[in-house]
Formats: structure tokens, C-alpha cells, sequence
């Protein structure tokens, strides 16, 4: 919704504003213009960047769309999930969690929280580090040093599809240029046409400049600010499983661990220490 909300006030003051001081919107409309641009800026895109990223097209517009997919019901959730391993743990011992992460997708300590179920590489990453613990890792250290190499690897992946979105902003201005000159050069090839004629011509050729301009800031450039601004609000769900699961492996208890795992939160979306208590009151004893 403030993805089309967006879009809707660039349209509405960049060609209201234009209408208003007396501008004739249709001289605007060079649909070839447009394809140069925009089709010389797909290409590109497709040149600059490898498989990944090319399939990451629909999950990149899927983020711009629907936003950060964590509030804090899922951030509760996530609190939740914690306190209910590391509770499972204190009164089984370690392997009392083994068959929770052997099995995930059948785990119904995980399958409580469908939230943070759903998410594959939360669950793989909580799986793999506390199936190192059951194998006797449990210096913290090494562990944060561990976790660090992965979470960064992660955010590398993310931070390509946002350097592929501001390319193509970086890159549209040239663009419309490009378009413009080829405008250019075909108005010359009708040089002795009435003054009229040319007009129509040169100002057409400006529209390639004109959309290159407004598509890469009107557009782009805030759509690759609104990904990495999504990406690194939805970081802080990993930073809070790392701290949590850091805290208990350094022998915090349950109560503890998700209290750091809290703090660790954006304050926008981090429930209150009072709010976490009466969630995990209310969860069911873990089995």
C-alpha cells in the first residue's frame, strides 16, 4: 500500500504541476522514447547481474510491495519459540531438543509458532547451530564469530538485489540521453520543416530525458532505498535468534536468554518485558 501511495503523489504532483502551468500532457506521451529507455535499462540489468539475482526479480517486487514482513506479533512469536527451546533444554538436558531440529518440519515445539516455521532460514539457522551444541561446540566466541560469517553472507545476497535496483537508478539519467539524442538526430533529418514541425520534434527528443530523469528518481532510487531499509529491519529478526541463542549457550537461563534476544529488537516493533512475560506464561508446556 505506500508503495502505490508513493507512485500515486510522484504522478499526481510531477503531471498535475505540469497541467497546472499550462503544459499539454500529450505532447508527453513518446512511447518509443519509453522503450528505449526502459528496454536499454532491462538490458542492462540482465547483463550486470548473474542467475540469482535475475530470479530474485518477482521476491525483490514481492518486498516492495508488501513491506517488512516482521510486526511485532512476529517478533513475539519469535521471543516465544526461544523461551520454549531453551525451557525444553533446562528441564531435558540437550538432547531433549535434538528431535526438534532433526525433524523441523514435523517439530511441533516449531509448528507452535507457524510464523517463525514458515521462515526456512530461521529455522534452518536455529537447526544447525543448536545441532553443533548437541555435538559438544559451545564456546561462545567462536560460535559469534560463526554466526557473524553467515548473517554477513546473508546480508551480501540481500545487498545484491538492492545494488541491482539502484543501477538501474544510476543508470537511467544516462539513458534518457541516449533516447534524447536519437530524438535529436531524427529532428535534424527534418530540418526544413516548418518551425511547427520542429517544435513538436525537439520536444518529443526532450522527453527521453525528461522520463530518464524522472522514472530513476521519481522510482528507482526509492525503490532501492525502500529494499535495503526493508532488509535491514527484517536483519534485526536473525540478530535477536543470534543474541538469544548466544545467551543461552553461555549458560544464561530461558527468562534471561530471551531478554537479551529482546533488546536486540528495533524499538518500534519490541514488545515490552511485560508483554514477553504474560506470552510465555501462556505457552503450552514443551515436549
Amino acid at each position: 500500500m505506500r508503495l502505490i501511495v508513493g507512485i500515486l503523489v510522484v504522478f499526481a504532483c510531477v503531471f498535475g504541476g505540469y497541467s497546472a502551468m499550462g503544459g499539454h500532457v500529450e505532447v508527453l506521451w513518446q512511447p518509443f522514447e519509453f522503450v528505449i529507455i526502459l528496454g536499454a535499462a532491462i538490458g542492462a540489468f540482465i547483463i550486470a547481474n548473474g542467475a540469482p539475482v535475475l530470479k530474485g526479480v518477482p521476491t525483490m517486487f514481492g518486498t516492495l510491495f508488501k513491506g517488512p514482513k516482521y510486526n511485532k506479533k512476529a517478533y513475539l512469536e519469535l521471543l516465544g519459540v526461544q523461551f520454549s527451546m531453551y525451557k525444553l533444554i533446562q528441564q531435558k538436558g540437550i538432547l531433549g531438543i535434538e528431535p526438534h531440529i532433526e525433524d523441523p518440519h514435523n517439530s511441533t515445539l516449531f509448528n507452535a509458532f507457524p510464523t517463525f516455521a514458515k521462515n526456512h532460514h530461521a529455522v534452518e539457522f536455529v537447526c544447525d547451530y543448536m545441532r553443533m551444541v548437541t555435538m559438544g561446540s559451545n564456546n561462545v566466541h567462536e560460535m559469534d564469530a560463526l554466526m557473524d560469517e553467515e548473517l554477513e553472507t546473508h546480508h551480501q545476497e540481500q545487498e545484491r538485489l538492492v545494488s541491482a535496483m539502484q543501477a538501474i537508478a544510476d543508470g537511467t539519467p544516462a539513458l534518457g540521453i541516449v533516447a534524447a539524442v536519437l530524438g535529436v538526430i531524427k529532428t535534424m533529418g527534418a530540418i526544413s520543416e516548418p518551425p511547427e514541425v520542429l517544435g513538436h520534434l525537439i520536444g518529443g527528443a526532450l522527453v527521453g530525458t525528461f522520463f530518464g530523469v524522472f522514472v530513476a528518481y521519481g522510482f528507482f532510487g526509492p525503490m532501492a532505498q525502500s529494499l535495503k531499509s526493508t532488509f535491514e529491519s527484517e536483519s534485526k529478526y536473525f540478530l535477536s535468534l543470534k543474541v538469544g541463542l548466544l545467551a543461552h549457550i553461555g549458560g544464561q537461563p530461558p527468562v534471561m536468554a530471551i531478554e537479551f534476544a529482546r533488546k536486540a529488537l528495533m524499538s518500534e516493533v519490541r514488545p515490552t518485558f511485560a508483554e514477553v512475560e504474560a506470552a510465555t506464561a501462556a505457552l503450552p508446556a514443551t515436549t
